[in-house]
């Protein structure tokens, strides 16, 4: 029961307080002041009225006892003054009541004011809050306005970090701008963009996708989190945009997506989107002059993510952004090409002018041309005789390939064309398959990987000489018409270079060939080295030439041969230390180049040259040759020989009597530095003696005899192994000391049984005997011996004997291993002094250890 009871008064305070909630401020105000002034008011009034009722029914009997005529008059005015005084308590009391709510009503009316003022401004922030639906009329104001209270403190702090976000997201904004804004070319432009976005909104990976034609595309740029697929340079055939929503990306609109499987998505999107582990993404679309250039695209691949508006409008911004720059960097190129196209026209007329050399002139052309219209490769075409041609200069972007050198045949070009090139035409074709070409040139500009072009005609001496030609490879390209003209000029230009090279070499011709020909000579006789002689004699004749390759050919004793010097243009095959086997040179050729012949081939096609000459030729690219004899100890020791590769080429007398002179000095020169160095090698090698002689003699035992004779003789001699071998009794012996080049064998302290040796060879190194043997194969040598000498790996050897106390105390040996050896008289005389020194210091070093000995017992 008492259970019950609790429940039931729980109950009563619930509706209670339910209830008295429901009340207004001002109901709840007027209950109270009316229950302060009022009910005291008239609490008092009845209980003074009950109390004389009271007193006058206990006094009424004893007055009646006294005066019994006046009571009943005297009970009527009292009764009548508690009435009086009722009337006027009640009156009282309605008097306070009414300025109790007077009073409260004017307090009341402010917070109501108050109230109604907070709660209008929350049904404006919030105006589909259910709260908003409660009347202020029925609830207490106070609670309206505690309530309202917290709710503004709550949106406050919202709103604050709205600000906040807002402000750092201004910043981001203001920042990102900058940055994308100092970029002053597109592929900056892009890369920043997506690098700073991804690291500010923390995405996984931010790209940037550029639509070609038809909707397909390539993304350009990308910044991605460790461990996700990369997309950058993936092409996309079809992205799927669903109907419609291209056009949406063309007028502005920025898509959202939280999660992509609850966005209507076609199959084939959400297919794309999974290859690329994407979870939710953002797209704003990024413009360039007006057209749809392409897409900015965030994608969160970790998890979903629900986009929140700020997030979203910073990131169209930022779209919008990168279209100024865009915008910014096509301006700033437009501007610069302008002036980089007058300065590479100023300069390159001023390179290609104050360069005498064809090769530069043209190398400079296409380099700085490509270069300047930004294009995948410029080259320059030289014509032959029968309109077909060669590439002769080329400059092309890593990926495409290089046709430096390539002989072209177009079948189509002498129909028509070498008029309209011969009167300056100029032809520009933005697309090679929209420009009406015949198939046959099609198929000749794919073969290049050619989309558009662009030619120009080269004139030299007023006579179609090439053309300058520029290909775009990546896609066709629409050629503006500055370009066009910058390129035209610059063709001209390097036809009037031509021309002016030509007439300065002319000119200069005589001059510059008499001062080669004495610097040459200076050089080659200031020199003591055959090599650098040689050097020097090919690098300066190919310049003063303008040939494509100059070489030294040097005869063996069969009138075959080796390249023993080359200069080359670097375009050219190099053919330095090639061995060359001309089978048709012995046919006649030697007695004639013996004798001072010098042959001068315009053509190799028209002399009428033996097939496998022209063949050898072909092999080198020599499409004209000049050759002079070099004589040496008045034998003839090779040929001086200059080949133009690029085209056939008319020798002027001029040039074929330098370089004959320059032949005959060689041969001279190498007369004159063989002689010195004859000299030179004599004073070296006495001198070498004398330091190996003073090496050996300090050493004071007998074992750092041989060891320092060794060491110092093999790297004198420059062979690969010398040793020391000591005979026992029987003329058998062991391997005493060793100095040995790496990579062959060790044969330090090996024991050597040589049944040939006593066969005659003991008398023969007792008496001093020296062997050179050049090649063991071919000295006949007895079997027994060779094989002894291959278990060694050696190929050629130089042997003298060691005298000690007068006996033969064994032999000091040069083993060279890496083939044979030609060895020379002052090295023979050389080894053998030393190895007389090394028996005298054995002498020196038994008789000092006998002293030495001698002193020590004597102590």
């Amino acid at each position: 029961m008492s259970q019950s009871f609790s429940q039931n008064q729980a109950r009563r305070n619930r509706q209670q307080k339910l209830w008295q909630q429901k009340w207004s401020l001002k109901t709840k105000a007027i209950v109270w002041v009316l229950s302060i002034s009022v009910l005291p008011v008239v609490a008092i009034g009845i209980a003074t009225y009950f109390y004389g009722i009271n007193l006058i029914s206990k006094q009424i009997p004893q007055v009646r006892l006294e005066r019994a005529k006046s009571s009943t008059e005297t009970e009527l005015a009292l009764q009548r003054q508690l009435s009086l005084l009722l009337t006027a308590m009640g009156g009282t009391a309605i008097l306070a009541g009414a300025i109790a709510v007077f009073v409260t009503n004017r307090a009341i009316s402010r917070v109501n004011k108050v109230a109604a003022t907070s709660n209008d401004i929350k049904n404006r922030l919030r105006p589909n809050s259910e709260l908003t639906q409660t009347s202020i009329a029925n609830e207490d104001e106070l609670v309206i306005l505690e309530r309202n209270i917290s709710l503004f403190t709550e949106l406050l702090s919202v709103l604050v970090k709205d600000k906040e976000t807002e402000a750092d997201y201004s910043q981001l904004l203001t920042k990102i701008t900058r940055w994308v804004r100092e970029s002053f070319n597109q592929e900056d432009v892009l890369k920043t963009t997506s690098e700073e976005i991804r690291k500010a909104l923390n995405i996984d990976r931010v790209a940037i996708f550029c639509f070609n034609s038809n909707c397909n595309g390539t993304f350009v740029a990308e910044s991605v989190a460790p461990g996700l697929p990369k997309i950058l340079g993936v092409t996309v055939s079809d992205p799927g945009f669903e109907a419609g929503y291209i056009e949406k990306y063309r007028n502005g609109c920025t898509r959202a997506i939280d999660d992509i499987y609850q966005a209507d998505l076609s199959d084939g999107d959400i297919e794309l989107l999974k290859q690329f582990a994407v979870k939710s993404n953002l797209v704003a679309p990024i413009f360039k002059g007006k057209q749809l250039f392409g897409l900015l695209i965030a994608h969160q691949c970790s998890r979903r993510r629900f986009w929140q508006q700020s997030e979203i409008d910073l990131f169209a911004q930022i779209a919008m952004q990168v279209e100024f720059a865009l915008d910014y960097t096509k301006l700033l190129e437009q501007v610069d090409t302008k002036a980089d196209k007058a300065q590479i026209f100023i300069e390159i007329t001023r390179s290609i002018r104050q360069s005498l050399n064809e090769e530069d002139v043209l190398k400079t052309t296409v380099e700085q041309v490509r270069k300047v219209l930004s294009t995948d490769r410029v080259m320059v075409y030289s014509f032959n005789a029968n309109w077909s041609g060669t590439v002769i200069a080329e400059s092309v972007i890593p990926g495409y390939p290089k046709v430096l050198r390539s002989e072209i045949q177009d079948p189509c070009f002498g129909q028509g064309y070498v008029e309209k090139y011969q009167s300056g035409r100029v032809a520009a074709t933005n697309n090679i398959y929209q420009a009406g070409l015949a198939d046959c040139h099609i198929s000749l500009l794919e073969s290049f990987g050619v989309k558009a072009n662009l030619v120009a005609p080269i004139l030299k001496d007023e006579q179609l000489f090439g053309l300058l030609i520029a290909h775009q490879c990546s896609r066709p390209r629409d050629w503006q018409q500055p370009e066009i003209d910058l390129f035209a000029q610059i063709a001209m230009q390097v036809g009037f270079a031509l021309d002016h090279a030509r007439l300065l070499q002319r000119i200069e011709a005589e001059g510059v060939q008499s001062q080669l020909l004495a610097d040459t000579i200076g050089s080659i006789r200031q020199s003591l080295n055959e090599e650098d002689v040689l050097k020097t004699t090919v690098e300066e004749v190919r310049k003063v030439l303008s040939t494509d390759r100059v070489m030294v050919y040097s005869f063996n004793a069969n009138w075959s041969g080796t390249v023993i010097a080359e200069s080359v243009v670097l375009t050219y095959p190099k053919i330095l230390r090639a061995e060359i086997e001309d089978p048709c040179f012995g046919q006649g050729y030697v007695e004639e180049y013996q004798s001072g012949r010098v042959l001068a081939i315009n053509n190799i096609y028209e002399v009428g040259l033996a097939s496998c000459h022209v063949k050898l030729l072909e092999s080198f690219g020599v499409k004209a040759n000049l050759v002079a004899p070099i004589l040496k100890d008045e034998q003839l020791f090779g040929l001086l020989i200059a080949h133009q590769c690029s085209r056939p080429r008319d020798w002027k007398q001029s040039e074929i009597d330098l370089f004959a002179q320059i032949a005959m000095q060689v041969g001279f020169a190498l007369d004159h530095a063989r002689l010195l160095q004859r000299i030179e090698a004599e004073a070296m090698r006495s001198q070498l003696l004398v330091d190996i002689t003073r090496s050996i003699r300090q050493s004071l035992k007998e074992e750092d005899v041989l060891k320092t004779t060794v060491e110092e003789v093999r790297k004198a001699l420059s062979t690969d192994r010398v040793l020391v071998y000591s005979f026992y009794a029987n003329w058998f012996g062991i391997i005493i000391a060793e100095s040995v080049v790496p990579g062959y064998p060790k044969v330090l302290r090996s024991k050597i049984h040589d049944s040939c040796f006593t066969q005659g060879y003991i008398e023969k190194y007792q008496s001093g005997r020296v062997v050179a043997i050049n090649n063991i194969h071919k000295s006949g040598l007895a079997d027994c011996h060779i094989k002894l000498l291959e278990s060694f790996a050696v190929k050629a050897n130089l042997v003298a004997p060691i005298i000690k106390d007068e006996q033969l105390f064994g032999l000091l040996i040069a083993h060279q291993c890496s083939g044979p050896r030609d060895w020379q008289q002052p090295e023979i005389d050389l080894f053998t002094q030393i190895a007389m020194q090394v028996g005298f210091t054995l002498d020196h070093a038994r008789l000092l250890q006998a002293y030495q000995a001698t002193e020590g017992n004597s102590n």
